[in-house]
């Protein structure tokens, strides 16, 4: 890919769901592909006593960049609730919605840019101002959408994809598993019944991001 760089939000339909496991497994296969990438995380949170990398670390690895580029260190919160509340148990001002628009920075050779939000859509990102609200006012081109497969996944994407009205969205099935009938079963009703057409691997997720700049916008 070459030319305009294209930007993609990616947002979670809960927490836990599998985002940052996601566009990293993206990302380290764009680069396999020749394509140079780059990862943001306005703010995150994350428990302290956790030995788990944090978002940042993870899409630092898959990218190649210093967990510190991917969220500055001063929106890296160590508790483990949304961004404006973790600043509230830490005595620090709540994040604004401005500031974060004002701090995101790209390298100039990043040719797809991954920009992860927090929580689900609608988890408070900052004082004001959802996941899906921050993504709209940066202008994404295309909102990458996780979802788990499995029980609930129907209603999760449908609610999901009201709060990112007006947006390119991508769906894609984390922890797909062909031989679980009821993963079968959700990807089939979102193809037939709400017209959608989710992917479940990661080589196919890259395809359909990258012909995003060819096909032009729509939801698919």
């Amino acid at each position: 890919m070459t030319g305009i760089p294209l930007l993609v939000g990616v947002a979670g339909t809960a927490t836990e769901i599998g985002k940052s496991w996601t566009a990293a497994a993206l990302a380290s296969e764009l680069r396999q592909r020749g394509h140079r990438v780059s990862a943001r995380k306005p703010v995150q949170s994350f428990d302290p006593s956790d030995t788990a990398p944090t978002d940042a670390e993870v899409l630092a690895a898959a990218t190649g960049e210093m967990p510190r580029d991917v969220c500055p260190a001063h929106r890296s919160l160590p508790v483990a609730m949304a961004p404006p509340m973790a600043a509230d148990v830490l005595g620090r001002p709540r994040p604004q919605l401005g500031d974060l628009l004002a701090e995101l920075r790209w390298p100039e050779a990043a040719v797809v840019r991954l920009l992860e939000t927090v929580g689900g859509v609608c988890s408070p990102l900052a004082a004001g101002a959802h996941s899906a609200a921050y993504l709209r006012a940066v202008g994404v081109d295309v909102v990458l959408l996780v979802a788990d497969a499995g029980l609930g996944t129907i209603d999760a994407v449908r609610t999901a994809l009201l709060a990112l009205d007006g947006t390119d969205v991508t769906v894609h099935l984390n922890r797909f598993d062909e031989g679980d009938d009821l993963h079968r079963r959700n990807l089939a009703w979102l193809r037939d019944e709400d017209g959608l057409d989710p992917t479940v691997r990661v080589g196919a997720l890259a395809d359909r991001l990258l012909a995003c700049r060819d096909v032009g916008s729509g939801r698919r």
